[in-house]
């Protein structure tokens, strides 16, 4: 039963992430914790997030920048993987909570960029990689990050859903890669992870319809209003 609650979970996660590019583990790790406990749900987590991010790329494949996806994936897929083995001898708490933190005054920033009408290049999207790629291999999620550098290069709706999904792969697998060599990802949680992957797939592709009647402008709202919440939420998570 409880696994179960957890799949329905699973599929309104996917449906939000599918429309906002982000926050199916914001949502599923409370729920995995208490189910499969903190040392199985991370790596549970990870694999769930390749299928939900291949989902979204799938949703919205011939709107993929790949000179961004290149540009970004390659500092992030090393960053990811040196994150996620540094994860299994240190706390996460303190990072959560700066995580938190950064989440929110990502908003004022990306408010100010827009009003100047500034964009990233591709060398800020590879710096980007660089420190968002070993964040995410130390926490659970740091979607929420990535939407300010991939709106500022310019990308938004399907073309921003599929760019930060597609670079986002890279960085789950390095992830997913270094749990399995280091024997923190037992078959028995990569089964799990694929089952409840198959949720947030298909949530993706209910949310298509969704994202593409959105206005631009409300859906860089919608992102701002997400992003305080994911900061609230790290910040609960550091706390506790």
């Amino acid at each position: 039963m409880e696994f179960a609650l957890v799949l329905i979970l699973g599929l309104v996660a996917g449906t939000l992430g599918g429309i906002v590019g982000f926050g199916t583990s914001i949502m599923l790790m409370p729920a995995l914790v208490l189910v499969f406990g903190p040392r199985e749900a991370v790596p549970i987590m990870a694999v769930a997030s390749v299928m939900s991010n291949v989902s979204r790329v799938a949703a919205w494949w011939r709107e993929v920048d790949w000179k961004a996806v290149g540009a970004y994936s390659i500092t992030a897929f090393p960053a990811g993987a040196a994150g996620a083995a540094t994860l299994l001898v240190i706390p996460s708490r303190l990072i959560e909570g700066c995580l938190g933190l950064f989440f929110i005054a990502m908003i004022p920033l990306r408010r100010w960029m827009a009003e100047r009408d500034m964009k990233l290049k591709l060398w800020h999207l590879s710096a980007a990689g660089l420190f968002i790629g070993f964040l995410t291999g130390l926490v659970a999620s740091t979607g929420p990050v990535n939407a300010p550098f991939f709106l500022a290069y310019g990308l938004v709706k399907g073309s921003y859903l599929a760019t930060e999904a597609m670079a986002s792969i890279a960085v789950y697998s390095a992830k997913v890669i270094t749990f399995r060599s280091l024997g923190a990802l037992p078959l028995e949680a990569i089964v799990k992870g694929l089952i409840i992957g198959v949720t947030l797939f298909s949530g993706a592709f209910i949310a298509k319809r969704f994202v593409l009647t959105i206005d631009p402008d409300k859906f860089r709202l919608l992102m701002d209003g997400l992003l305080l919440v994911a900061g609230a939420t790290m910040l609960w998570a550091a706390a506790r």
